[in-house]
């Protein structure tokens, strides 16, 4: 399970134009279909079925919390290293200090549950895809993307999405809060 911002279509629709001519290039990352690109805010691996009823209402005034929030698809970057490149990403533009406080919110909320939270910063990104481990992947192609900048967009809520792994991913929704500010 995970907490997550999807953007809205136009601003996916936009990044994948830009994104089209990096496709096919030699040495790609395994590409993320634009109907499954989203910002995760908290991840949380498996949860309990007992513990997602709680879980909802706690993360209800975390989100009640965070004022109104303007973003866009701004750049791109990698993680790993150029000869060893893991995860293709776009960065973010706008209110990304105040999306990285409701992302700390939701943390806190998940702890107090005492569910298993990752011990490391925010980071904002939408991940693009990924290069396959022992293959040859190009990481410099993230740089041909430094200078996109995408619409902005109104956040208009957050999402619980479950992920169910197989031939397809599927992310079954289990709640949504709108994001009013």
């Amino acid at each position: 399970m995970f907490f997550a911002v999807t953007p809205p279509a136009p601003a996916r629709d936009d990044l994948a134009r830009a994104l089209a001519p990096l496709r096919e290039a030699p040495g790609a990352p395994r590409w993320t279909a634009p109907d499954r690109w989203h910002l995760t805010l908290l991840f949380l691996g498996a949860v309990a079925e007992g513990a997602v009823a709680p879980l909802v209402a706690a993360a209800g005034p975390a989100v009640a919390a965070t004022p109104a929030l303007t973003l866009r698809l701004a750049g791109a970057g990698r993680f790993g290293s150029r000869r060893r490149p893991q995860v293709c990403w776009a960065g973010l533009g706008g209110d990304v200090g105040e999306l990285g406080a409701l992302a700390a919110r939701l943390a806190r909320a998940a702890r107090g549950l005492c569910l298993p939270v990752e011990d490391r910063p925010f980071r904002a990104h939408l991940t693009l895809g990924r290069w396959r481990p022992g293959r040859p992947g190009d990481g410099d192609l993230p740089d041909r993307l430094a200078g996109y900048r995408g619409p902005s967009w109104p956040v208009t809520e957050v999402e619980l999405l479950e992920s169910h792994l197989g031939s397809t991913v599927r992310y079954d929704r289990l709640a949504a809060w709108p994001l009013e500010g």
